[in-house]
């Protein structure tokens, strides 16, 4: 005589039919809860326009942020000479695409600035993410201090995979203060996977000296190690904050 699985139930009918299953909830891991989206904006300058880049930008940003939300604006110092990051925040997609109509209708924007400052840039470049679901956007300590971006290329899978791991390599330098976590950023449009981690020092030289001390600490190295088996690439870039950048 023939068993038939637990998977199938006989009918009132006698006809056999398959058993209700429990449903499977599949999920990439920690989600977002808020449609806020960052645009992180790089402009490579030619290299005898800099100055006059940054002027410009300084006398005419009101007629950008009259339109939206301005988040920090900075100049880079190493890893990239002659480029400004900005990131932008945005309440949703429908925001940025009316904010972008309204400025290709500013005249103000498109003759004060846009045509003087176009023929400046070398390149633009821009990438959308969202904070990591742990992570939120917070106040340096004092104005003053200088900001590096480390950008961190992981391997394909998402939070999911590399999350828990590359939280506590965070969390291992941002807790004990070998430095000030602004904001860790996941990208959603440009190059994927790809993870920013936005930092405070009070100066390039204390950065200095809290690498060091990090690295003699057993705590940092083994969670290093853990998030470096997810890593494929990174960078970093030193930055000084513009006079009108909100991020000081």
């Amino acid at each position: 005589m023939l068993r038939f699985s637990s998977f199938f139930l006989r009918s009132s009918a006698g006809l056999l039919r398959p058993a209700a299953q429990p449903r499977v909830h599949l999920s990439t891991g920690p989600q977002q809860e808020l449609r806020t989206l960052y645009e992180f904006r790089t402009y490579c300058i030619h290299p005898d326009q800099n100055s006059a880049f940054l002027n410009l930008t300084n006398e005419k940003i009101h007629l950008r942020t009259a339109h939206s939300e301005l988040i920090g604006y900075w100049k880079v110092e190493y890893g990239g000479v002659n480029k400004v990051i900005h990131i932008w925040k945005y309440d949703s997609y429908a925001q940025r695409a009316s904010v972008r109509a309204a400025l290709a209708q500013d005249p103000s924007w498109i003759s004060e600035y846009i045509s003087a400052m176009m023929p400046m840039l070398v390149s633009q470049d821009n990438e959308v993410s969202y904070l990591i679901p742990w992570s939120r956007l917070q106040s340096p300590p004092q104005d003053g201090g200088v900001f590096e971006l480390v950008s961190f290329q992981m391997r394909p899978g998402g939070p999911a995979v590399w999350g828990s791991d590359f939280q506590a390599a965070i969390n291992a330098h941002d807790a004990p203060g070998y430095g000030k976590l602004v904001g860790a950023f996941h990208t959603e449009f440009g190059t994927l996977n790809r993870v920013h981690a936005l930092w405070w020092f009070e100066s390039a030289d204390r950065r200095a000296e809290l690498r060091h001390e990090a690295h003699n600490d057993a705590r940092v190295v083994a969670a290093v190690r853990n998030s470096a088996a997810h890593l494929e690439s990174q960078e970093s870039r030193l930055m000084y904050p513009c006079p009108f950048s909100p991020l000081k």
